[in-house]
């Protein structure tokens, strides 16, 4: 099925979080703050189960993966949100637009992901204490991670493929600080409904 008025879209505008000046530095001040607390403290946490031997139980395995995690998937969006704050207008390119949305859902779902091991983890320790050890071995922590990480991926890669696909129309205006599924629905010339 053709759609005659789609358009190649090269870039999207971003309207950001405010169009006020006054508010743009206050903004700024905060998510930089936010970005320099996570990242050192997420990389203190690593160094500190990787160096310490005592913290080598699964709880603390899992958490250093959390960490990594959340490093990661701050450093999606956060970097270009915060040059994006002194710029006009808040433009990305296409390409930037759709790694940005691979990387997003594949790393917020292998961290959904993770917090279910964790959550598995904390259950066993908790209701079967005496089976702790074999239910929740090294082996077992490995390929729960494992299973993180590969959900991620294929949600990641799925939302990614449902989302290229698309015709957009129009005006490449996005009413977001990032480039979002939903946000790009809104665009597209055809109808979402199942895609989504």
């Amino acid at each position: 099925m053709e759609h005659e008025n789609s358009t190649v879209v090269r870039e999207f505008v971003l309207l950001g979080l405010s169009h006020t000046r006054k508010v743009q530095p206050v903004l700024f001040f905060f998510l930089l703050l936010f970005y320099v607390i996570v990242l050192p403290s997420n990389i203190l946490l690593i160094l500190t189960v990787q160096r310490d031997s005592k913290l080598g139980s699964p709880m603390h395995f899992f958490l250093v993966n959390l960490a990594f995690l959340d490093i990661c998937y701050c450093s999606v969006t956060l970097p270009k949100m915060l040059a994006d704050l002194f710029s006009n207008p808040q433009t990305t390119a296409y390409n930037a637009c759709m790694a940005q949305l691979l990387f997003l859902h594949l790393l917020g779902a292998a961290e959904m992901f993770l917090l279910l091991a964790m959550a598995y983890d904390r259950y066993v320790a908790i209701c079967k204490p005496l089976r702790y050890t074999v239910l929740v071995n090294r082996t077992v922590c490995h390929v729960l991670v494992g299973a993180s990480w590969g959900g991620g991926f294929l949600q990641g890669i799925i939302v990614f493929a449902l989302t290229i696909k698309l015709p957009f129309c129009g005006l490449s205006i996005l009413d977001s600080f990032f480039c979002d599924v939903r946000q790009l629905a809104k665009l597209t010339c055809t109808n979402t409904q199942w895609n989504f």
